[in-house]
Order: C-alpha cells, then sequence, then structure tokens
C-alpha cells in the first residue's frame, strides 16, 4: 500500500530556536518597568496559564495593572522577539528544503498562538512552505489531545503511517506517538531534564538537525 506522507512541525524548540523568549518573557516586561525579579521569575512561570502567570506577577511585584493589561504586556514583549529576533535551528531549513522540493507535505502544529507564528515566518520566508498552520487554541484542544494532528494529517491528506510529527516536548510527541503518528524527538535546551521521557516516545531521535541526509534516510523519504 502507497502511504499517503506527511509531515507535522512543532514551531518552538523544532524549527525556531525560540523557547527561551517565554523563559525570559516575564523578567523582559518588569525590566521595563525598572523593577527587579525577586526570584527565577522562568521556573515560576513554566507550570502557570498566561492568565495564572499575570496574577502572580501583579501580586508579586504589586504591579498598578490589570491582569489583562499585563497578559498583553508579556505577549507584546514576546511578539517583538518573534518579530524581529527568532531565528531558525541549524539545519532545520535544509530539510524543510527537502521536503518541499520532493513535494511532501507539511503542516504546523503549535501551541504559539497565529500572529507570532506569522511573524516569524514571514521575516524568515517560511510562509511558502506550510500548507496551514493549526494552532491549540483554534483547534480549542491542547497538543496532550490528537485533535490537532488529526486537522493535520486531514489537510495533508497523509495517514499515520506515513505521517512524522516533529516536536521537542515530551507531551506532543506522546500523543502522537501513542496514536500510531510516526515521531521524531528533537533536543531543546528546555527540555534538557527530560530527554529520556522523550527518547521513550520517539520513533527516531536527533541531537539536532544537522544530520538531515541520515535522518531522510531513516525516516525512508
Amino acid at each position: 500500500k502507497i502511504m499517503n506522507k506527511g509531515i507535522i512541525f512543532d514551531v518552538d524548540g523544532t524549527i525556531l530556536d525560540s523557547m527561551k523568549i517565554w523563559m525570559d518573557a516575564g523578567k523582559i516586561y518588569l525590566d521595563k518597568f525598572g523593577i527587579e525579579e525577586k526570584e527565577n521569575i522562568a521556573e515560576v512561570l513554566f507550570d502557570l496559564t498566561m492568565a495564572e502567570g499575570a496574577k502572580y506577577i501583579k501580586e508579586t511585584y504589586k504591579l498598578d495593572k490589570t491582569i489583562q493589561e499585563i497578559i498583553d504586556g508579556i505577549n507584546s514583549v514576546v511578539y517583538e522577539f518573534y518579530e524581529n529576533e527568532a531565528m531558525p535551528k541549524d539545519g532545520v531549513l535544509e530539510f524543510i528544503e527537502y521536503l518541499y522540493e520532493n513535494k511532501i507535505p507539511m503542516t504546523v502544529a503549535t501551541s504559539t498562538d497565529r500572529p507570532m507564528i506569522e511573524a516569524a515566518f514571514k521575516r524568515l520566508g517560511l510562509e511558502k512552505y506550510f500548507k496551514k498552520i493549526f494552532t491549540t487554541t483554534e483547534v480549542g484542544k491542547g497538543k496532550d489531545n490528537p485533535l490537532i494532528f488529526e486537522k493535520a494529517m486531514e489537510e495533508m491528506k497523509s495517514d499515520k503511517a506515513g505521517t512524522w510529527l516533529m516536536d521537542d516536548a515530551f507531551y506532543s510527541l506522546n500523543t502522537a506517538y501513542n496514536n500510531g503518528i510516526n515521531t521524531v524527538g528533537i533536543y531543546d535546551d528546555s527540555s534538557k531534564l527530560h530527554q529520556e521521557k522523550v527518547k521513550s516516545v520517539s520513533t527516531i531521535y536527533i541531537k539536532d538537525w544537522t544530520q538531515v541526509k541520515q535522518l531522510i534516510a531513516d525516516m525512508n523519504l
């Protein structure tokens, strides 16, 4: 049976070297008001939703702003980074270019909101490569649910046997892997402590994108 191939890409920590801004956004935001962080704010915010994080910042730093104003402020810090600074990880463009030339459809499945991804993709000239960008916000389910991957496969007309998810996050790889989608787990500094878990749900695991030719062979593309 001929497999209908398709590749789903995560963005942060996979295509873009952008996880750091999520770690630093709270600090950069406070810097704007000349406020010094009391503790490693990145670690505190890591497990919180935007609203919880904004509430935490408001209460801890006695900010005279509404929760929504703080969320908007942090979002604009992040947006500026995507618009002006975010860069692709080494070697990934060669891989994307190969898929494009070989007419293997590609989609994006990301937890980051669309304006940020589109701002970075526009500056880097990446839009043309992807059939569609799917965001968890728009789909209405996070990547702990297979819905976003199912929508991506529908768009690419690919079947599970021919579909690969490229991602650096355990929970996302875990969802795809347990739903019969092939996975390439990618190392990112932001999740360096979880690499054994990442490997456990990766059909193929790579440290970085520089081994593109080997990866293409291993994926049978």
